[in-house]
């Protein structure tokens, strides 16, 4: 069976000000727990490609929406060599596995069919246009990403599939885990010998 859902989708950017007294940077941690106060309610998830597309979950493979969220630093200066990365988002039980995810610029993202029917994989965002047509189960097809931006997921055939991919200038992101905990770590300002911690709890929306 299959519900019709639709997953949060939550972005929080982190703004570090600098120590007083115009210190030099040093290497520290941001920590912290994020918290949703409510289940989000099954609406429709905004779409140019699909206005009322949402995502279908199947009972077996219902994931936390924390793992919806993507924590990570805002107007960060990163002058190192972004290392190329390879990341996976599945097609299981006619749902992106996972539904967030988030990968450096110029990473390549690979689309696994693991449904015994035909799936698609295109975007329509300007951060990424593409289609990769579709494709039978035990095949897979690939996209790199040399733009930073959200890049939202579809599959031609199954209109309640949908996915995010957050590209990103600089490795200084995560994705808090069940309980919530999350730790950032960068060549940030921060005082010296402490770490910064923040609490960030999200009101969203009761199914009721």
């Amino acid at each position: 069976m299959r519900r019709t859902a639709s997953p949060l989708v939550t972005l929080l950017a982190l703004i570090l000000v600098a120590a007083p007294g115009g210190q030099a940077p040093e290497t520290g941690s941001v920590t912290g727990r994020v918290k949703l106060t409510t289940r989000l309610r099954g609406t429709a998830l905004p779409s140019t490609a699909y206005p009322t597309r949402a995502i279908g979950t199947h009972d077996s493979q219902a994931i936390s929406e924390i793992r919806n969220v993507v924590v990570y630093l805002k107007d960060v200066a990163y002058r190192g060599a972004l290392a190329p990365t390879t990341a996976e988002l599945r097609q299981e039980h006619e749902t992106f596995l996972p539904h967030v995810l988030a990968v450096t610029r110029g990473s390549t993202v690979e689309f696994p069919n693991d449904d015994p029917i035909f799936h698609n994989v295109f975007s329509l965002s300007s951060a990424a246009s593409f289609d990769l047509r579709r494709y039978p189960r035990g095949q897979s097809r690939s996209w790199q990403f040399p733009k930073a931006g959200i890049v939202k997921i579809y599959c031609h055939i199954h209109s309640h599939m949908s996915a995010t991919i957050l590209v990103l200038d600089h490795p200084y992101f995560t994705i808090p885990q069940a309980d919530g905990a999350f730790e950032l770590r960068a060549s940030v300002r921060v005082e010296r010998g402490r770490a910064a911690s923040v609490e960030l709890s999200l009101p969203v929306e009761d199914p009721k």
